[in-house]
């Protein structure tokens, strides 16, 4: 598989229509994260309420690769139990590092598309970016154990 096989016709789709949440005005909780490889850089905005992620906002560089985790996770973020989101991330992780199977859940169905990018190591930070700061945003609030 050559480099540019990770790039699909549905990565790239996904990536080009993604939503642009912008930035929360008042957040619970905020967190920026950076992939020392690539450069890609993403910061995030959550609010929770009774365990349920109810508000998110990001600003985003990256590469289509990590643009579309964000969009995907921008897409169905809110509403999402903290403790599904964790596991999401687990799985999500797994996945790349792993051989684990794509995240389950038919809300997260479209990160199946990313499942190549287990052969790219170096791709891993920037895809994982927005898992990664969505956890350190939700570790900040004692509420969101």
């Amino acid at each position: 598989m050559d480099l540019t096989d990770l790039y699909s016709d549905r990565i790239l789709e996904i990536a080009g229509n993604q939503p642009i949440p912008g930035r929360l005005d008042a957040p619970d909780a905020s967190a920026r994260k950076v992939s020392r490889v690539c450069g890609s850089s993403i910061e995030v905005d959550v609010t929770v309420a009774d365990g349920t992620i109810s508000g998110y906002g990001h600003t985003i560089s990256a590469c289509a690769l990590g643009q579309t985790s964000a969009a995907i996770v921008a897409t169905h973020l809110v509403g999402t139990q903290v403790a599904e989101f964790r596991r999401v991330h687990a799985e999500m992780t797994a996945m790349l590092t792993s051989n684990g199977p794509p995240p389950s859940g038919a809300r997260w169905d479209d990160l199946k598309y990313l499942e190549p990018v287990r052969d790219y190591r170096p791709r891993h930070a920037s895809t994982l970016l927005v898992f990664d700061a969505v956890a350190a945003a939700l570790d900040q609030i004692p509420a969101a154990g």
